[in-house]
């Protein structure tokens, strides 16, 4: 699968510019890449900007395992810094998702089907703050 265009802060990639509506929320259902199941349905996430590191995309256990291990990438974890997100102010508004258990302060969002991901980020230090990475998910 291609990778969108880059872009900068602030400016939406083209190709996502029909992902949102004026009030810059999706309007297209959020899927896993995987296995197809609903993360979110339209009109639920806004869209974000705000730097977030992801660990690569593998199963619920391994993300917690940490076994992909990489000393010269983000604190021995390989993953990628990714910029645009679903955010999402209540966790139950998601309609599949799983969680990590805590890794300091941070939980993973993960597929609760086939728990792959991880598909997002949430600090338990904000408890209206689940962010859903756009570059983990489809939409349809």
């Amino acid at each position: 699968m291609d990778k969108p265009a880059a872009h900068s802060a602030g400016q939406l990639s083209a190709d996502r510019s029909s992902l949102v509506n004026e009030s810059q929320k999706n309007t297209k259902t959020v899927l896993c890449q995987r296995c197809g199941s609903k993360v979110l349905l339209p009109g639920i996430g806004v869209l974000t900007q705000k730097e977030l590191f992801l660990p690569s995309m593998r199963k619920k256990d391994a993300v917690l395992d940490g076994d992909a291990v990489d000393t010269s990438v983000n604190d021995g974890v390989v993953g990628d810094t990714l910029q645009d997100h679903w955010l999402v102010e209540n966790m139950y508004a998601f309609e599949n998702v799983g969680f990590t258990k805590n890794i300091g302060n941070i939980k993973y969002l993960v597929c609760a089907d086939c728990e792959i991901g991880p598909i997002g980020w949430h600090c338990t230090d904000d408890t209206k703050s689940f962010y859903v990475a756009l570059d983990r998910v489809d939409h349809v």
